[in-house]
């Protein structure tokens, strides 16, 4: 597999989930969040280009999560923690499948 992006380098950690099929569901490989925010993740980290701030490694599960959504009080901390954390799932549109149409180098 070669990267769509010549001379732009991304990194995960070695131990990310494969990305899945572009439509197919999300298994936490990070890739999308490390090239580009989301339209939350651009708010949140103040960029448009770039791994997005909330993007968080899940150690315990060998995969990456929104921060805005496993920690909504820390990145939404006006919001009360559930209304948070269910607007955030809205605007990252979890569970919608992968939209990234990346693909990781061997």
């Amino acid at each position: 597999m070669t990267e769509k992006l010549p001379g732009r380098v991304i990194l995960l950690h070695a131990a990310a989930p494969p990305k899945p099929k572009e439509g197919a569901p999300c298994n936490g490989c990070g890739m999308c969040c490390a090239t580009d925010p989301c339209p939350l993740g651009v708010w949140l980290s103040r960029r448009r280009h770039g791994s997005c701030a909330a993007l968080q490694w899940d150690h315990s599960h060998c995969l990456y999560r929104c921060g805005a959504i496993t920690d909504p009080g820390h990145w939404l901390p006006w919001l009360p923690t559930r209304w948070a954390a269910r607007l955030a799932r809205r605007w990252v549109a979890a569970a919608q499948g992968c939209d990234s149409d990346l693909m990781r180098a061997p």
